[in-house]
């Protein structure tokens, strides 16, 4: 039914973005980190 395909979408996009957001955070601390070490 449609509700529950939309919630599935929503859900599915809402993941997306926080894989996206912890990436962005793992790749600036990763930089902050081995800026330390020059």
């Amino acid at each position: 039914d449609l509700a529950k395909e939309s919630a599935k979408l929503q859900s599915l996009q809402t993941k997306q973005q926080l894989g996206v957001q912890a990436l962005s955070i793992a790749n600036q601390s990763t930089s902050s980190i081995l800026s330390l070490f020059r």
